[in-house]
C-alpha cells in the first residue's frame, strides 16, 4: 500500500466542514482562505487536491474555533460505547448469578446455554449479516443503541454547527463499509465483556462456594448429553484442558449421588474451558477481523468528488485556463478576438477542434459566448449523424444539456453512448434558459452523477 499524508480522521473533518458549509455557510468566516483561490494548481491529482482541501480546512477550523465542535460527536460515541460495555458486564454477571441460583448444584448445560447460547446466536446473525450485507443483522441492538443515542441527542438541538458536524460524523463513521465494521467492533466488544464478566463471576462463585455439577434431560435420549460433552471436549483436550471421562459424566447425572472433589474439579475446568474455547476465542478472532477490516475500509475511503460542494472547490482550487472560440465560423462574419469565460476568477481552455453538440435542447438554451452548437441530438436520426461524426473525429467533445431538467433514461443512454465514441476529452456544460433562474441542487447533483458514470472529470463540468 502506498503511503498517504492523511488519515481517515482528516477525511471525516472534511466531510464535517462540507455539511457545515452547505447547511450554514453564514456561520463561518472565510477571511483566512480568501487568498487560496488566487493560486490554482495546473492539472488534477487526487492527492494534490486533497492536500489543498486539508490546508483550506485547517484554516477554516483555526479561524472559526471549530476543533471542539468537530470532536464532540466522536466523544459522544465513545461515551455511549462505554455505557454499553458497562451494561454488558452487568448483564454477564447477572446471567452467571441467576444460572448458579441459590442451590449448591450447577446444571452444566444450562450454564453453557445461558452464557454461550445467545452469544452463539449473535455470531450466526453477524456472519449472515456480513455475507448478505445486511446492517441490521451484523450489528446487535446494544451496538445500534450506542450509535443511535448520541445522534438523537444532538438532533434535539436546532440546526447549529454542532448538529451538522454530528450528522457528518454519523454518515461517515457509522454508515457504509466503515460503519459496518465499526459497529461490528462494538458488537464483538459487547459480547467479549459479557462473557468475561459471566466467567469472572462464575469463577468467584466456585471459589467461594462448593458446587456439584449435574446434568439431566427429559426429552433427549440418555446418551445425548454425554456424547455432546465428549464432542465439546475434543478441541479442549488438544490445548491441555481436562474433560470429564465417561465414569465422571455418568456420576454427574441428576440423582446419581454425592460427587467427590475430582469430579467437581473436572467439571469446573470443563466449564471454564468451554467458555474460553467456544465463547472468548471466537469473539476475539472476530473482533480482530473487524478491527482489520475497519482499518482497511478507512484506508480505502475516498471523498465523493462529484458532490456539488467538492465539484465547486475542485474547479476553484485546481483550475485550468479556458478560452472559448467560435468553431466553424461563418465565412461572412468578421474575425473576432477570443474572449475568456471567467469562472471563480480563473479561465479554462477547451481543446481545439472540439465537437460541440447539444442533447435534447430547446431553442431557449443559452450557450457561453463563442460556442456554437453544431448538432442537437433529439432523435435517432441526429444521434446516428453525431455518432458518425465522432467516429471520424479524434478530437474532444463538448456536450450541452439543459440544467433545469433531470436526466431521464433516454438522455443518460445517449450521453453514455456518445462518451464511449470519444477518443479525446469530454466536457459537459449545464445550460440554462434564463440566467435569473438558479439550478436546483438536486438537478445539478443528478447531472454530476451522470458525468461520474460517463467518466467525465469534475473539472470538465461547467455551469
Amino acid at each position: 500500500m502506498a503511503l498517504k499524508n492523511h488519515d481517515f480522521n482528516d477525511l471525516v473533518r472534511l466531510e464535517q466542514l462540507r455539511h457545515i458549509e452547505t447547511g450554514q455557510p453564514q456561520a463561518l468566516s472565510y477571511a483566512g482562505i480568501a487568498s487560496m483561490e488566487a493560486y490554482p494548481a495546473s492539472g488534477f491529482s487526487y492527492a494534490a487536491f486533497l492536500e489543498r482541501l486539508l490546508d483550506r480546512a485547517h484554516h477554516l477550523v483555526h479561524d472559526n474555533h471549530l476543533d471542539e465542535v468537530l470532536q464532540q460527536p466522536e466523544k459522544l460515541f465513545i461515551r455511549a460505547s462505554r455505557i454499553i460495555l458497562l451494561l454488558a458486564a452487568v448483564l454477564g454477571g447477572l446471567a452467571a448469578v441467576n444460572a448458579a441460583s441459590e442451590s449448591s448444584t450447577l446444571n452444566i448445560y444450562w450454564l453453557l446455554v445461558v452464557l454461550l447460547g445467545f452469544n452463539f446466536l449473535s455470531m450466526l446473525l453477524w456472519c449472515a449479516g456480513i455475507l448478505m450485507s445486511v446492517q441490521g443483522l451484523s450489528s446487535g441492538i446494544a451496538a445500534q443503541l450506542a450509535c443511535w443515542l448520541p445522534f438523537q441527542l444532538k438532533k434535539r438541538e436546532s440546526d447549529s454547527t454542532g448538529t451538522f458536524a454530528a450528522r457528518a460524523w454519523w454518515e461517515t463513521c457509522l454508515s457504509g463499509r466503515v460503519g459496518r465494521w465499526r459497529i461490528s467492533m462494538l458488537t464483538h466488544q459487547f459480547w467479549l465483556v459479557y462473557l468475561l464478566a459471566g466467567m469472572g463471576v462464575l469463577i468467584l462463585l466456585m471459589l467461594a462456594k462448593q458446587y456439584d455439577f449435574v446434568w439431566g434431560t427429559t426429552l433427549l435420549p440418555e446418551n445425548s448429553l454425554p456424547e455432546l460433552t465428549r464432542l465439546l471436549g475434543v478441541p479442549m483436550q488438544h490445548i491441555g484442558l481436562a474433560v470429564p471421562d465417561g465414569q465422571q459424566i455418568a456420576a454427574s447425572r441428576i440423582g446419581a449421588g454425592v460427587q467427590d472433589s475430582v469430579i467437581r474439579s473436572a467439571w469446573a475446568e470443563f466449564l471454564v474451558g468451554a467458555l474460553i474455547v467456544y465463547g472468548l476465542l471466537p469473539r476475539l478472532i472476530l473482533m480482530l477481523l473487524a478491527f482489520f477490516m475497519l482499518k482497511l475500509s478507512e484506508y480505502r475511503y475516498k471523498l465523493d468528488l462529484y458532490l456539488p460542494y467538492y465539484v465547486t472547490l475542485r474547479q476553484s482550487l485546481i483550475a485550468k485556463e479556458f478560452v472559448t472560440s467560435v468553431i466553424d465560423r461563418d465565412p461572412g462574419m468578421a474575425k473576432e478576438s477570443l474572449e475568456p469565460i471567467t469562472r471563480a476568477k480563473h479561465s479554462r481552455r477547451f481543446p481545439e477542434n472540439a465537437l460541440v453538440i447539444g442533447v435534447e435542447l430547446d431553442s431557449h438554451a443559452i450557450w457561453p459566448e463563442g460556442l456554437v452548437c453544431q448538432e442537437n441530438v433529439a432523435d435517432q436520426k441526429t444521434f446516428a449523424r453525431v455518432s458518425e461524426m465522432l467516429k471520424k473525429s479524434k478530437g474532444a467533445l463538448v456536450i450541452g444539456v439543459a440544467a433545469h431538467r433531470l436526466p431521464d433514461r433516454g438522455v443518460q443512454r445517449m450521453v453514455r453512448e456518445l462518451a464511449t465514441l470519444v477518443s479525446g476529452q469530454i466536457w459537459l456544460i449545464l445550460l440554462q434558459s434564463s440566467p435569473a433562474i438558479p439550478v436546483a441542487e438536486s438537478r445539478r447533483q443528478a447531472w454530476y452523477r451522470l458525468a461520474q458514470t460517463c467518466a467525465i472529470p469534475a473539472e470538465h463540468i461547467l455551469s
